[in-house]
């Protein structure tokens, strides 16, 4: 794993409480983890012997909160904050004392990042054939270091390269790319201080620093796009696409919940809210905070602008140069038509010569036969996600007068 320096061209060189508390509680021998409502757990570590655990945080480290933000393509995590019984008392504002845990944190951080190093340097010379034969316990573990070094971004992608070789068909093609990103992360990491604010925000966001929403508010009749749940074990994220009528401009809100239990926040596609919302520091800033409402959400015919495909294919590739980890982005195809194409299908252009396909988990999903039914061979606006697995289509609009069709 050399310490050079990568680039891409294009999108084609991408190597790539007013509610009550519900609390869910899983044991093992030394920890244990209580998830809340709102996308919060309480994570406690201590020996087998009940005694609090060592090399996890500070000495006396007990009970730590975690929030597990995500950011788009959903494998973004963050621990919000450390506490432990007995820590020296401090004032909440203390600033010297923050200054001093978030130096902790970052020492911790570079060790598990140069540890990750290694790991995947000796992946490399080994062979990748061997990560098929050992299976998902060796990831695991690092997965679990990460944890331990508190960058809950790193260990997220860590558990997914575990998931690659038993994926099917290429995967060796998929793993070697996901190791190439991961590196590129730990890379990010140990130079940030050599980067320019906005990819080294960035950086800090994937490894998994949390961040506040610190941009001025902004306010507009924001036009709900799209929602749509994710789900794992411990965390229901539920994520909100909004499109500012005014701003042309596209945002994404996030919201959690405990396992199995819808997050607080919801809007409807085709309802429209006047509002204020505030960016969060990361390349691009799509992610926001709902800040003040001035009006209840209501429906409204109202339609984002499209773009061609093309256009979103150099979309994708401008938010690669300021994301490299970005696994897709928000686009509105204007004048599109699903055609089939071989085993898959596209949105192919309807003035034009060009197409994306659509991502292959599209296929078969009750979204894919509601967009085909509702184009009839017309064209239609299609809001979704776009990346390097294709276009993941959301919700459409018919050609004629119409309301939102949610796809997902």
């Amino acid at each position: 794993m050399a310490d050079s320096p990568s680039s891409w061209a294009g999108p084609n060189c991408h190597p790539r409480c007013t509610t009550p508390l519900t609390i869910a509680l899983t044991c093992t021998n030394a920890a244990a983890e209580v998830v809340v409502s709102g996308g919060i757990y309480l994570r406690w570590h201590g020996s087998a012997r009940g005694g609090p655990g060592r090399g996890l945080g500070d000495e006396g480290d007990g009970v730590r909160a975690v929030r597990e933000p995500g950011g788009e393509g959903g494998r973004e995590r963050a621990v919000e904050r450390t506490a432990g019984p007995s820590a020296p008392a401090t004032a909440p504002g203390d600033p010297e004392a923050a200054r001093r845990r978030a130096e902790r944190r970052a020492e911790r951080i570079t060790a598990g990042a140069t540890e990750l190093e290694q790991r995947l340097a000796d992946l490399l010379r080994a062979g990748l054939a061997g990560a098929e034969q050992t299976g998902g316990g060796p990831w695991e573990e690092t997965a679990a270091r990460m944890v331990d070094a508190q960058a809950p971004g790193l260990a997220s992608r860590v558990r997914e390269l575990a998931a690659i070789p038993s994926s099917g068909p290429g995967w060796p093609v998929r793993l070697l790319e996901e190791c190439a990103l991961l590196h590129l992360l730990d890379r990010g990491w140990l130079h940030r201080e050599r980067l320019p604010d906005s990819l080294a925000a960035t950086v800090r966001s994937r490894v998994g620093l949390s961040t506040s929403a610190d941009g001025p508010p902004v306010r507009d009749h924001w036009l709900v796009l799209a929602q749509y749940d994710t789900a794992d074990a411990r965390l229901t994220t539920r994520r909100v696409w909004l499109y500012g009528a005014e701003t042309d401009r596209t945002v994404l809100l996030l919201s959690y919940g405990a396992a199995g239990r819808p997050p607080e926040l919801a809007l409807p596609v085709g309802l429209a809210l006047e509002a204020e919302v505030s960016a969060y520091p990361d390349a691009g800033r799509r992610r926001v905070a709902l800040g003040r409402r001035f009006a209840p959400p209501e429906p409204t015919r109202a339609r984002p602008r499209g773009v061609t495909t093309s256009r979103a294919a150099v979309r994708y590739g401008e938010a690669l140069r300021d994301d490299p980890w970005l696994d897709s982005v928000p686009v509105v195809l204007d004048r599109v038509v699903p055609v089939p194409d071989g085993d898959g299908w596209q949105l192919a252009d309807a003035d034009g010569d060009t197409a994306l396909p659509l991502a292959r988990t599209t296929g078969g999903q009750p979204g894919l036969w509601r967009l085909v039914a509702l184009s009839g061979g017309a064209p239609v606006t299609v809001f979704g996600e776009f990346g390097h697995r294709g276009f993941a289509p959301l919700t459409a609009w018919p050609a004629g007068p119409g309301t939102a069709v949610p796809l997902c």
